[in-house]
């Protein structure tokens, strides 16, 4: 009876053992697996973006190989933007120590290229994911902003640029506040204004010339 007993123990420790194998190595698999299939989405969208930007410097907008590769992007885009809800949904923002930097390079890039539909959906798992570290707040920002600028309000921390004709030149949208920005930018760790559109994009930040711009824009709408 006591050998029996022994063995039983034996055997349910083995099984036990072989459950805990099986499930490590199931977690291995999916992280490799999701880090794949970022790889894969990160592929399939930047590379027709990336082509068409060149063949655009070279051939024009309306140039065939343009359209072509507009045309590839936005077939690929519409797959990716599957997955990623896909992942999203179902396990929520991923850790960072499994996906990486581009992991979250790879999520929000799709995010930013749909609309405003998506962006809307994402926004808290991304303002969650910032609070806990598993996401850089330049990532969040550039959605926050986004999403501002489509629905023609006032954008919160001055991520965004637009083309003016009548100026022929680029300036920021109009920006909420512009007072207290790098209060706010600070507040989710984001240096000052002027140095990121310095540095970004070459653009000289003046409080006056913005404070103006943004009731100007109040008042036109």
């Amino acid at each position: 009876m006591r050998i029996l007993f022994v063995l039983t123990v034996l055997l349910l420790m083995a099984c036990s053992n072989k459950k805990k194998q099986n499930e490590t190595i199931n977690s291995v698999d999916s992280s490799e697996n999701l880090v794949a299939i970022l790889d894969t989405i990160w592929r399939t969208e930047q590379e027709p973006i990336s082509l068409r930007d060149s063949l655009m410097k070279i051939h024009g907008a309306d140039s065939e190989l343009v359209l072509e590769q507009q045309a590839i992007y936005e077939k690929n885009h519409v797959i990716n933007e599957i997955k990623i809800s896909s992942i999203l949904d179902e396990k929520g923002w991923p850790k960072k120590v499994i996906i990486g930097e581009q992991g979250n390079w790879t999520i929000c890039n799709v995010i930013q290229h749909s609309d405003n539909t998506i962006r809307l959906k994402y926004l808290p798992l991304m303002r969650q994911a910032v609070k806990e570290g598993q996401l850089a707040p330049r990532f969040l920002v550039r959605t926050e902003d986004r999403v501002a600028t489509e629905q023609s309000k006032l954008q919160i921390y001055g991520g965004q640029m637009k083309y003016y004709p009548e100026t022929k030149s680029f300036n920021v949208w109009p920006v909420f506040d512009p007072i207290n920005i790098d209060k706010r930018r600070a507040e989710i760790g984001l240096g000052p204004i002027a140095e990121f559109l310095k540095d970004r994009f070459d653009f000289n930040w003046v409080l006056e010339e913005q404070i103006q711009r943004s009731i100007e824009f109040e008042k036109a709408k």
